[in-house]
């Protein structure tokens, strides 16, 4: 089976309606089948950032575009969903505590003092929280 067919599959599965489009419910449903919690409001920030054509919804085209990582400015946008992801508290910066909560939701568990030594290896001007371009650097390695 090649990779549009099995992308078609999986996005299939996720658009439990039928209507050719993932909403930010079905998203939520499908994170909490695979265990995960994701919050209303988190679920409707990623099909944000995700939506190509700001209808509110994700289509097929965007599915695949995520899945396949396309181009570096859609890079750049993935890395920004991301980072906003894991700032959670809209102040710009991740800190120990955003990083600790982000990584229980992937089901990592993490210490907030392990999560300061994490941040401390990319924060290169040591104010203790990574900024988005140290996220960019992180993700880079």
């Amino acid at each position: 089976m090649d990779k549009q067919r099995q992308y078609e599959r999986v996005f299939n599965h996720l658009d439990e309606n039928g209507d050719g489009k993932i909403s930010a419910s079905e998203l939520q449903q499908c994170v909490a089948s695979m265990g995960g919690k994701m919050s209303v409001e988190e679920s409707e920030a990623a099909v944000r950032l995700m939506d190509s054509d700001g209808d509110g919804l994700l289509c097929l085209e965007d599915f695949v575009r995520i899945v396949e990582g396309a181009g570096d400015e859609e890079k750049g946008t993935d890395l920004m969903g991301a980072f906003k992801m894991y700032e959670m508290e809209g102040c710009g910066y991740i800190n120990p505590k955003s990083l600790k909560r982000m990584l229980r939701r992937l089901g990592e568990s993490k210490s907030t003092n392990e999560c300061r030594k994490m941040i401390a290896r990319f924060d290169l001007n040591g104010d203790g929280v990574l900024s988005f371009d140290e996220f960019k650097n992180m993700m880079s390695c």
